[in-house]
């Protein structure tokens, strides 16, 4: 592909819906991190990449609805888990990809959003993961909507992992370095606040 040509409009989803364990229950999305919640992060770098940014949570609507062009939250009760805000944020996405972000990665930027969409662009028709230190990140992903039946399906079906409904769908990889510091998760109070457990 052209590096020149527009990629086509992508609606953004960010994934602020779970139950927050590690985190003693709290709202992981609207904890502070450098004096700002988590999804007021993602929200100034994925705003200007979208005109349809997705938040997926199941509590304090009002706190999230400044960030978002749309809500949405699970069609089940008590916290099934990333697919169901993923099957959500599918059946709201107003363009024909939906690239997926975690609250808890604050460090992603512009130019790995970039690198996904231009991967993901290569083969239109399947999903794409982020994949580093050999694992897959299946929620920094991009999904075509038009597989939005099949998600349905599999989850109907009893399956709560959207890596795995992806890979049946034959997703492709964006490798990114291992430790890469864009990709570290902050779930943990621990991490969330700078001081990462010691080993051992």
């Amino acid at each position: 592909m052209n590096p020149n040509t527009p990629l086509p409009p992508c609606s953004i989803l960010l994934l602020a819906g779970g139950r927050g364990q590690r985190m003693g229950g709290q709202d992981k999305g609207l904890l502070q991190w450098r004096g700002e919640p988590l999804i007021a992060h993602l929200h100034r770098m994925s705003r200007p990449l979208t005109d349809d940014l997705i938040i997926s949570c199941n509590r304090n609507l009002e706190k999230y609805a400044p960030y978002a062009d749309q809500l949405v939250h699970d069609d089940e009760s008590g916290f099934p888990g990333p697919l169901a805000g993923i099957r959500a944020g599918l059946k709201a996405a107003r363009h024909a990809h939906m690239l997926v972000l975690p609250c808890d990665v604050p460090g992603i930027d512009a130019q790995l959003i970039d690198d996904m969409r231009n991967a993901a662009n290569l083969q239109p028709d399947k999903p794409l993961m982020v994949w580093h230190d050999d694992h897959w990140e299946p929620l920094l992903c991009v999904i075509p909507v038009a597989h939005r039946a099949v998600f349905e399906s599999a989850w109907h079906e009893g399956e709560r992992s959207p890596g795995r409904v992806m890979r049946k769908l034959g997703a492709t990889a964006l490798r990114c370095r291992d430790q890469d510091p864009r990709l570290a998760n902050l779930n943990t109070p621990e991490l969330l606040n700078g001081h990462p457990p010691q080993p051992g």
